[in-house]
């Protein structure tokens, strides 16, 4: 079967060997795509055999070193790290088939001019050609000329190049890739030049050129990436580049570019990048700039940008990093949707002026604002999004925005809030989203709250409220994550609510405060939220409207990604077309303990529940109406003071991923039902009173010896100590009736004689060893054993002994 394999691909294996012209691999005579990319083969005296291969089509050595001369039909070959080979390009020269070359990252492999016009001259069928970090310093640049007028895809990144850039090269008809960055053209050639149409890529970063940029992109229709970053270009941006329908990412950055930049454009929709900063740019921001559908990132820092930002309406802006920094800007104009979130905005927040009159969204998390909340933010009527998380503001939360009735997100979490939250939150009010977690927030949680009647998630966790539980939030009927972890929540919770209340409840989590008295059983009953609900075809988030059949999606549509090497793709969010009123779009976070760690919920699953009631003091059993939670996949009631036996009912958590129940004073044994949970992927019960065999197969046998350390009873495996192993000396005595282990009887045996008799003690031992064990033996010693403890209780009550047994 060798001569008929054509496809072989060995990259990645950190081979190591000496290719000789006798090895197995030069036996593969219809070979046509061969891949030793990423191995260290070392470099002999090999002895040539090119016509071997006459089918060899593909050929990948990058990464390894040189040798490889045998393939002379190869249309493709990547030889990155052949640095080695004195014989390289002599080599690479007689494959005339050659499609693809790439000689990419050899560190100090020079390519001196003559050998690449020959490589040049002889490969006429080159379509790819990969040079970057090759020593090139000896290339002279016309030699480009000589080119393939075929190639598609031409990179010479960080080559070492020098001297005037042949404009030729720009205008090879097939070309579609073209990457010169960092070498040291010279010349304004570029001016001069007319770029290809069939251009898909195009990087010119950190060269020397300078003059004009040339206005001839209004032909390119398929560029999709272009940079030209870090040289000296002046005079104008060519309007034709805004108008490019496919471009993704464009960066012009420090360069001398002056002028405004234009008003009105009719391109860029699929931009994702934007980067113009350290230029020369004067004139207002374009309101364009803000309603590009697809852009995420803007720089245009240290520019002589001027005025206020003005008329801008984005409903639905992704934008996620603007950079504004060292310019005239003097504010925002009528704005509908700021957007500023992590940048390195300081100091205090903006004044609102009449121009946020019709503000709706304003989100400024992740930056380092200080300072206070200024009243005047409750005169935003129209505000329907305000996002201050991740800074440092401080003082207390203004009374009046609860008096926001079209405010449907408040994210005030990570910063340094004090005092109460505020009591204010008016009827009908339209909040599906309140999160303070993360200040210093004191007092009770306001009763005004049931006002809320749309409120959805209500995270305050980590703040130093104390209060006791609210049930009174039950009656919010569509709250569906209640956070109240790590404060000062006390007292028992009801165990009488109304059936209808918590209805929708999916995240439950009061960890770290100091509710006590028995977990409430007939509070979980009422979770329908976690119960009896049919699964889904598709994944769907709280707070994220979907789409039903009778609305269109506009939404949902990726874009490739802007470095084509990689990058994750990004895509518009899932909404569906305007209906009556504003439309907003805000991505919820809360921090939940899942599996043990802290991890951060972007966007919350509907199908994700959990219930987390470590730390506290309740006692008591678990409630075996927790098994009847069919959907739940997280259950923590870890480090509390739970006692008798773990119900076998949660076994019929057949969704259940984590289970903590370690840290309490539970007893018996492990239920087998707990095998049943096929999804279970941690298990915590260590630090309790747990005896006996440890539960076998399934999930079971991937747990290891934590999930039960601190369990002095358990036995079987992860553990060491095995169920029918000797006791040691001195270890107290256990009985198993289905224990037979002559070790057993004898010591029953010796303690009866110990007590009422030394030779019958003995006597019967030797029986039941020599008989095996016989079970009437052990129920007629035990019998009399009680009578003789028994008659010696009475004659030592008679002598008023306190403690008779001692002595029978």
């Amino acid at each position: 079967m060798r001569g008929h394999v054509i496809g072989l691909d060995l990259s990645g294996n950190c081979l190591e060997a000496n290719l000789t012209t006798n090895s197995s691999l030069f036996h593969l005579k219809k070979l046509q795509s061969l891949n030793l990319a990423y191995n260290d083969f070392s470099y002999p005296n090999l002895s040539f055999g090119f016509d071997r291969w006459k089918s060899l089509t593909y050929l990948n050595l990058s990464y390894s070193v040189s040798g490889f001369n045998h393939w002379k039909s190869l249309n493709y070959v990547d030889l990155s790290a052949y640095m080695n080979s004195p014989h390289l390009f002599d080599e690479i020269v007689l494959l005339p088939k050659l499609v693809s070359l790439d000689l990419s990252d050899n560190y100090g492999l020079l390519l001196d001019n003559i050998k690449f016009q020959i490589l040049v001259h002889n490969l006429t069928e080159l379509r790819f050609l990969v040079l970057d970090y090759l020593n090139m310093s000896l290339v002279v640049p016309s030699s480009l000329l000589n080119l393939t007028s075929s190639l598609k895809h031409l990179s010479l990144r960080s080559c070492n190049l020098q001297g005037n850039f042949p404009s030729q090269v720009f205008q090879l008809s097939s070309l579609q890739l073209l990457d010169l960055s960092n070498n040291s053209y010279l010349g304004d050639n570029l001016s001069e030049s007319n770029l290809s149409s069939t251009l898909e890529y195009l990087n010119l970063d950190g060269c020397q050129f300078y003059g004009s940029i040339p206005d001839v992109f209004e032909k390119m229709h398929k560029l999709t990436h272009l940079s030209l970053f870090n040289n000296s270009f002046d005079g104008e941006i060519p309007t034709s580049i805004f108008n490019l329908a496919n471009l993704t990412y464009l960066r012009l950055s420090s360069n001398k570019l002056r002028g405004p930049l234009p008003r009105n454009i009719s391109g860029l929709s699929f931009l994702l990048e934007f980067r113009m900063d350290n230029n020369f740019i004067v004139g207002p921001v374009p309101s364009w700039l803000f309603s590009l559908p697809s852009l995420f990132y803007l720089d245009l820092k240290n520019n002589k940008l001027t005025g206020p930002i003005d008329h801008v309406e984005i409903p639905n802006l992704i934008l996620q990093e603007t950079y504004l920094s060292n310019n005239e800007i003097s504010g925002f104009g009528n704005l509908k949707t700021v957007d500023l979130r992590f940048n390195v905005l300081q100091g205090s927040l903006p004044i609102p002026s009449t121009t946020w009159d019709s503000m709706q969204q304003l989100f400024i998390s992740g930056n380092k604002l200080t300072g206070e909340i200024p009243s005047s933010y409750c005169n935003l009527t129209s505000l329907g999004v305000l996002d201050l998380a991740n800074n440092s503001l401080g003082g207390k939360i203004p009374e009046c925005l609860g008096n926001l009735s079209n405010l449907v997100f408040l994210d005030l979490r990570m910063n340094k809030f004090h005092g109460r939250i505020p009591n204010s939150f008016v009827n009908m009010n339209t909040l599906r989203t309140l999160n303070l977690n993360g200040n210093q927030l004191e007092g009770i949680l306001p009763r005004s709250l049931v006002n809320c009647s749309k409120l959805e998630i209500l995270d305050v966790g980590n703040n130093n409220l104390n209060d006791t539980f609210p049930d009174w939030l039950g009656v919010l009927q569509s709250l569906k994550v209640l956070i109240l972890r790590s404060n000062g929540f006390h007292g028992a919770i009801n165990n009488s609510m109304p059936a209808f209340y918590f209805h929708q409840l999916r995240i439950i989590d009061v960890a770290q405060n100091d509710f006590m008295d028995l977990l409430p059983s007939n509070y979980f009953k009422i979770l329908n939220g976690m119960r009896n609900v049919t699964s889904v075809d598709k994944l769907e988030y709280i707070g994220v409207e979907q789409c039903t059949s009778d609305k269109q999606d506009i939404g949902n549509q990726c874009y490739p990604n802007n470095e084509q090497k990689g990058k994750p793709i990004r895509c518009t969010p899932r909404l569906c077309p305007p209906e009556e009123g504003p439309q907003f779009y805000y991505e919820d976070y809360v921090e939940v303990v899942v599996k043990g760690f802290k991890r951060k919920l972007v966007r919350i699953l509907e199908i994700f529940t959990t219930i987390d009631f470590s730390s506290n003091q309740f006692h008591g059993p678990i409630p075996e109406e927790l098994g009847e939670l069919n959907l739940l996949r997280g259950l923590n009631l870890s480090h509390n003071s739970l006692t008798r036996q773990i119900p076998s009912s949660l076994g019929k958590l057949a969704e259940l991923e984590s289970l903590d129940l370690s840290s309490n004073k539970l007893e018996g044994g492990i239920p087998e039902q707990l095998t049943n949970l096929t999804f279970l992927s941690v298990l915590h019960l260590s630090h309790n009173k747990l005896v006996g065999h440890i539960p076998e197969g399934k999930q079971f046998s991937t747990f290891s010896n934590d999930s039960y350390i601190g369990n002095s009873g358990l036995c079987g495996f992860p553990l060491t100590k095995n169920c029918h192993e000797e006791e040691e000396p001195g270890a107290p005595p256990k009985f198993d009736e289905e224990d037979e282990s002559a070790t057993l009887f004898e010591w029953k045996f010796a303690l009866a004689g110990y007590g009422c008799g030394l030779v019958l003690g003995l006597s019967l031992g030797y029986i039941a060893f020599t008989t095996g064990k016989p079970w009437w033996v052990v129920k007629k010693v035990e019998k009399y054993q009680q009578k003789l403890i028994g008659r010696c209780n009475q004659r030592h009550k008679k002598r008023k002994t306190q403690k008779p047994n001692q002595h029978c």
